[in-house]
């Protein structure tokens, strides 16, 4: 562990500054839609389908973004491309509140995109990539072990602020937070320094491999594997909670699981902080993944049940929090440090483009077919995922 002095004046400052920023971004813009999108349909007269669809024209954008994205933090750093995406996401915010036409609406909405892309855990990721080299993957999993809260914060601030000031005054401020507070960590005390790393170097509890070009098979069943991934949280989170409401759990108690989800990623995260350092983490997503697929298991065998639906959110959560750190641990250990913005930035195009996708393809499934079909599309993405990173273990 470092020094608590480096986390004031060292590297690891970059961890603490992360930390706040990533609460906020997610916060102000992933997370709050579930709850202010139902209000401005309602308000303007649009369908849910349309406006929870500005969203994923969000997320679609910042798959497109994303590379370059990337490319940006390599060349200028986190503290320029991070500050920028916190100033657009307020902007976005903003601009939200007025665009009462369709067309406007949806376009803040890629505006909002482009802040997803240079805001959330992709460009945090790379920004410590740059800065910690081939000793990435601590900072990485410390870094997501604060932004596990984010949902927890967001969503019961969301709902105080628009009890007290409506759903527009609440983007107001998440907007201010993002401009007076996200924007100058970023701009002012991230890490401006470049890590060196020496081709011999290898990241840390990593036995010697050759680094594999970033492209080809390799990079093409890394990128598969986690936009395969990508369409599980991304749907679940949509439908998840209706499917339990529906199988018969009343709302109260299926909040209360839903609440899981949360601490069971930090715990999860927790655990590997702790004792995975020495693991491969190609071996920590395939262990995820197969906890998730026995979760699916459990539902489809033992059926919908307080217990049952709990343990899945457990289970889900857990699993969850420990693929968000292979997106960013995987790559190097396989890829290495050097262009490593750009890596993640290829990575995340498609990763976001899925999420966008989703929640749509989910809808169309329970609509048109059943739950337990939508449930088991999401389980067969995650085999999916799974398979691709057992056969890149062959290719090492």
């Amino acid at each position: 562990m470092p020094a608590p002095r480096d986390f004031i004046f060292g590297s690891w400052r970059a961890v603490l500054v992360l930390g706040v920023t990533q609460i906020l971004a997610w916060g102000a813009i992933f997370y709050t839609p579930v709850l202010i999108v139902p209000l401005i349909a309602a308000e303007r007269g649009w369908s849910i389908a349309f406006a929870m669809g500005g969203f994923s024209a969000g997320l679609f954008t910042a798959g497109l973004a994303a590379p370059l994205v990337g490319r940006s933090i390599d060349h200028f750093g986190g503290h320029v491309v991070m500050t920028i995406g916190s100033l657009t996401g307020a902007v976005g915010l903003v601009l939200l509140v007025y665009a009462e036409h369709p067309v406007a609406y949806l376009v803040v909405w890629m505006v909002l995109g482009v802040a997803m892309a240079a805001g959330l855990y992709d460009p945090a990721f790379a920004t410590l990539g740059r800065i910690f080299g081939t000793h990435t993957r601590r900072p990485i999993t410390a870094l997501t072990l604060a932004g596990g809260f984010a949902s927890t914060v967001s969503w019961p601030s969301t709902h105080a602020l628009i009890e007290a000031a409506s759903w527009r005054g609440t983007y107001v401020i998440y907007a201010a937070l993002l401009a007076l507070v996200a924007a100058p960590l970023h701009a002012f005390l991230l890490p401006r320094e470049r890590f060196e790393h020496p081709a011999a170097l290898k990241p840390e509890g990593i036995k010697p491999t050759a680094v594999l070009p970033p492209h080809g098979l390799a990079f093409i069943l890394v990128a598969s594997a986690f936009a395969a991934y990508a369409f599980v949280p991304s749907g679940l989170s949509a439908h998840l909670l209706a499917v339990f409401n529906r199988s018969g759990i009343d709302a109260g108690t299926v909040v209360w699981i839903g609440a899981l989800f949360g601490p069971a990623q930090v715990g999860a995260r927790l655990l590997e902080f702790t004792f995975g350092r020495d693991l491969h983490p190609l071996w920590i997503a395939r262990f995820a993944l197969s906890v998730l697929l026995a979760a699916f298991l459990m539902l489809a065998v033992l059926g919908f049940s307080t217990i049952t639906a709990a343990v899945f959110a457990v289970m889900f959560g857990g699993a969850n929090g420990l693929i968000t750190i292979a997106r960013g641990a995987v790559p190097l250990a396989l890829f290495g440090a050097s262009g490593y913005g750009r890596l993640m930035g290829r990575l995340a195009g498609p990763f976001l483009v899925m999420q966008a996708v989703a929640p749509l393809v989910m809808a169309f499934v329970v609509e048109r077919v059943c739950d337990p079909a939508a449930l088991a599309l999401a389980a067969a993405f995650a085999a999916l995922a799974l398979i691709c990173f057992i056969v890149i273990r062959r290719r090492e």
